[in-house]
């Protein structure tokens, strides 16, 4: 049934401009909103009475990993991790072994779940299972349909588990890429090897999609790629032309020379960053100096809040990034532009949020950013509505039985860290 918003106060998601109206929600893929002066005109319409909320665009992550979604309270790894390098090798790693049919359809539901409840109704994942790559993507996509979140998804193609894993990884991805829209994944440069670089871009360009991979998250990417190959992490990547798409996504980007910078700014690649990650990793701070206007956030996999991610970014970009009100509203809603830019579907205007947003001072168009940063919380979220289908109502999920879903996905968590235990 189609949706009628009234009493709504709208704001336009990329001039800010409120407008008190009631909205029209057509439903599907490339359905829109229309504005209306008389809602009794349409009784054929399921009515939600907007009166004191607001209603905007939704949001989106720009990089995400949904295989981590099962992480939480998991034992401590065998081996404490002394540097980056050691994170990913006694917990990121050891975790994506053990992940199997099961654990991947889980984290994929809870992923989108709480990407939905946050606000989110476009996610773009990089995912991760070596041991269980054939068919993975297809499973994660069906998981996300389900819940209603609108997804570009890759397989992340690497070499540290050996060639014919790359292999699979590669042949995953074409399999994927022949059925779904998504992106053709690559780990990060210390663990991709010329052949398998050269094969992803090769495949990319071939299905007229664009790649998704970790630049310089850490210094170890960087060091790494001069004793190897003789030159700098998006050199490499420039001269195998991975810099060529604009469907292609540069994520973290944190230790980079000027002239990387520049080769970033003059192609027409995106950088997505994560700032909660990097401290966390304590690999060091995001500066978006040099890099040009195509950036965009993601969690990461921390968490799945877009609206805490942006705070997080404009705080600690105090310090290390030239980032100001203005900037952080920008990068926080890039992924549209990045999505429009590349004809990605899923990401209409009939994707929007309802705010509950009681607050003690006015809020208008030019005080938005202010409340933006400091007063929105995805708590405020009531309803959320993808594809101009109700998915979120008064704070609850109403496409999935959620209750039924965290309670199988305990049992399966459980058994996924007996495994990465062994």
């Amino acid at each position: 049934m189609s949706l009628l918003l009234t009493n709504a106060t709208f704001i336009d998601w990329q001039s800010l401009e409120f407008k008190k109206t009631h909205l029209l929600v057509e439903e599907g893929l490339r359905g829109g909103i229309q504005f209306i002066d008389d809602p009794s005109q349409y009784p054929e319409y399921q009515i939600i009475d907007c009166e004191g909320k607001l209603v905007t665009k939704s949001f989106g992550v720009g990089h995400h990993h949904a295989y981590s979604a099962m992480a939480k309270g998991m034992p401590a790894p065998k081996v404490n991790p002394q540097n980056f390098h050691e994170i990913l090798q006694y917990v990121w790693w050891n975790l994506d072994k053990c992940l199997d049919k099961e654990t991947v359809e889980y984290s994929a539901l809870l992923t989108a779940m709480a990407c939905a409840k946050a606000g989110s109704t476009f996610v773009i994942d990089h995912h991760a299972a070596p041991n269980f790559i054939e068919g993975s993507l297809e499973i994660m996509a069906k998981a996300f349909e389900n819940v209603g979140v609108n997804h570009l998804l890759c397989y992340e193609i690497t070499d540290r588990d050996g060639s014919d894993k790359a292999t699979q990884g590669i042949v995953e991805t074409e399999s994927y890429l022949n059925k779904y829209q998504g992106l053709v994944g690559l780990h990060a440069s210390f663990t991709v090897g010329d052949e398998t670089l050269k094969k992803s871009v090769s495949l990319a360009n071939r299905l007229q999609s664009g790649l998704h991979i970790h630049i310089g998250e850490d210094l170890y990417d960087q060091t790494q790629c001069e004793e190897v190959y003789h030159k700098r992490v998006v050199q490499r990547l420039a001269d195998a032309g991975g810099l060529e798409s604009s469907k292609t996504l540069l994520v973290h980007c944190l230790h980079l020379d000027e002239n990387e910078r520049s080769l970033i700014k003059n192609s027409p690649v995106w950088v997505a960053q994560n700032a909660e990650s990097n401290m966390n990793n304590n690999v060091g701070y995001f500066n978006g100096a040099g890099l040009g206007e195509r950036i965009l956030f993601g969690t990461d996999g921390m968490h799945s809040d877009m609206l805490q991610s942006a705070k997080a970014a404009f705080f600690v970009g105090q310090r290390f990034d030239n980032i100001n009100y203005s900037s952080v509203y920008r990068r926080f809603r890039n992924i549209h532009r990045y999505l429009k830019t590349n004809n990605f579907t899923g990401d209409g205007e009939n994707n929007l949020v309802i705010l509950d947003y009681r607050s003690g001072t006015e809020i208008n168009q030019q005080n938005f950013l202010g409340h933006f940063v400091f007063g929105l919380k995805a708590e405020q979220i009531s309803h959320v509505i993808s594809n101009g289908k109700l998915i979120v109502a008064n704070q609850n999920l109403i496409t999935v039985d959620e209750n039924e879903i965290l309670k199988e996905s305990r049992k399966l968590a459980n058994f996924l860290w007996q495994r990465m235990k062994k």
